[in-house]
Order: structure tokens, then C-alpha cells, then sequence
């Protein structure tokens, strides 16, 4: 393609948008993008500190974008750490970063460990969907 690109937004759903405000603002520290209520659904997105052009939706399983059966399996798949949402941040101390998250109680999938890319581990929001965080060697 000839044209810029830039990626501007991805989704993630959860069952509970204000659970996951506070988990994705308060332990993660992410900001609010939109918190708008369209009638029909709550459009809620954050973004990294400096970034509001590259923001994560929170959406909850359901209409306009699915049937109410398809929600329904989608909340039971979430629930059963099923979901397939994830993601990838990096940061500047993969250790540093392990243990704030640890001291707020962030639920981690696996602890920090070198790797021939860096230092990366794993967390999981309270709805199963899976991020992984690292600090990332030069490659070249």
C-alpha cells in the first residue's frame, strides 16, 4: 500500500467495562481515551500516557456487534480464560515493571525471564485477557 499507515485502534473484550477501567487506569496506567455512551453502547477506550492515537477499546460482548447468543458464548469463553484477547507493551525494566504490577496484585501468567529478545513475563486482566510485558534487546 502507497499510503501512511498507523495503527490506531484494537479491542479486547470484558465483562465489566468499569472493572476494567480500574484495572487497565489504576494498575496498569494507562489513560482514558473516550468514555462515551452511545444508546446503545458504551464506547470506552484508554491509551498509553502521550499516545491518545493508539487507544484500546473495552468493549463488552454483545450488540451492535454480535448476536445475544454469540455474547453469551463469548462471556463463557472469557470466563474460561478462552477470550483470545491479547496484547504486548514494552517498557525500559522488565524486573522494575514486574514488581509494581506484583505490588498491586496484578495476577501474572509467568514471572520475568531472559530471553534472546530481552526480558519479558506475562499478566492477565481480570476477564483473561493475556499482555505481555518486556524490555526488549537492540536487534541488528
Amino acid at each position: 500500500m502507497t499510503n501512511n499507515m498507523t495503527f490506531r485502534q484494537s479491542q479486547i473484550y470484558v465483562l465489566d467495562q468499569d472493572e476494567a477501567l480500574e484495572f487497565y487506569v489504576d494498575k496498569l496506567g494507562f489513560e482514558v481515551a473516550s468514555d462515551v455512551d452511545l444508546g446503545f453502547m458504551r464506547w470506552l477506550t484508554v491509551c498509553l500516557p502521550g499516545e491518545p492515537d493508539r487507544q484500546l477499546l473495552l468493549e463488552l460482548p454483545g450488540p451492535p456487534a454480535m448476536s445475544p447468543e454469540t455474547a453469551d458464548q463469548v462471556r463463557d469463553s472469557l470466563t474460561k480464560g478462552a477470550g483470545g484477547g491479547w496484547f504486548a507493551l514494552t517498557v525500559d525494566d522488565a524486573y522494575a515493571a514486574a514488581e509494581e504490577l506484583k505490588a498491586k496484585g496484578v495476577d501474572f501468567t509467568d514471572e520475568p525471564s531472559e530471553k534472546p529478545y530481552g526480558v519479558d513475563f506475562g499478566v492477565r486482566d481480570p476477564f483473561g485477557n493475556k499482555i505481555r510485558i518486556g524490555s526488549l534487546k537492540e536487534m541488528g
